[in-house]
């Protein structure tokens, strides 16, 4: 299994959105009705967001009964089922080496993460809504990527602390966005878990 420590921020690359394309590509042929939505989430979704480069994925299914012949399709591309993670509706795969997904090429594919998310869970409502907020407010997502490059300096080979000096920085948005109380909590908590 592919594990990543030390945490490195990179200036954005066009070639994250094709990349992304070219996973989805995969997902959805193989894949097919089983997710309703492939959606490229996290900090190289956003055009001009500095980033680890590290390609984040959530496939969304509309029924938790699905999450089975999923997990059986992603097996056989490779992934392996890491469970919840602690955060529900959202079940976290490992790859198993470089070339997964395995499709049949051959290639080597870049560093991803991938989540299948049951529609409308609080992890996926946070993706989407802080991704589209970004997206939308390039001098928020400027402030954004200074965070995390001074929490990448100070925090080289720390997750857990990296993760924790964005916190604030995410719930502020989501707050502004009208999250509740108790969504907030809930984010702030799940940020909290090892990653």
């Amino acid at each position: 299994m592919l594990q990543h420590h030390h945490i490195v921020i990179e200036e954005y690359s066009s070639g994250w959105p094709l990349a992304f394309a070219q996973l989805q590509s995969v997902y959805q042929s193989r894949l097919g009705s089983y997710v309703a939505a492939v959606q490229h989430v996290g900090s190289t979704s956003v055009e001009g967001l500095p980033a680890k480069p590290v390609i984040d994925i959530d496939l969304i299914i509309e029924d938790s009964a699905l999450l089975k012949p999923v997990i059986a399709v992603l097996q056989d591309l490779g992934y392996e089922h890491a469970g919840d993670m602690g955060i529900t509706g959202r079940e976290a795969f490992k790859r198993k080496s470089s070339r997964t997904p395995i499709d049949g090429s051959s290639r080597t594919w870049p560093a991803h993460h991938l989540y299948v998310c049951t529609a409308n869970n609080i992890s996926l409502k946070n993706h989407l809504a802080f991704r589209n907020y970004l997206r939308s407010h390039p001098a928020k997502a400027k402030a954004y990527g200074e965070l995390k490059k001074n929490l990448a300096k100070e925090y080289p080979d720390d997750i857990d602390a990296y993760v924790a000096g964005k916190t604030d920085f995410i719930t502020g948005v989501l707050k502004e966005m009208g999250f509740v109380a108790a969504e907030l909590e809930d984010i702030t908590k799940q940020n909290k878990l090892v990653k």
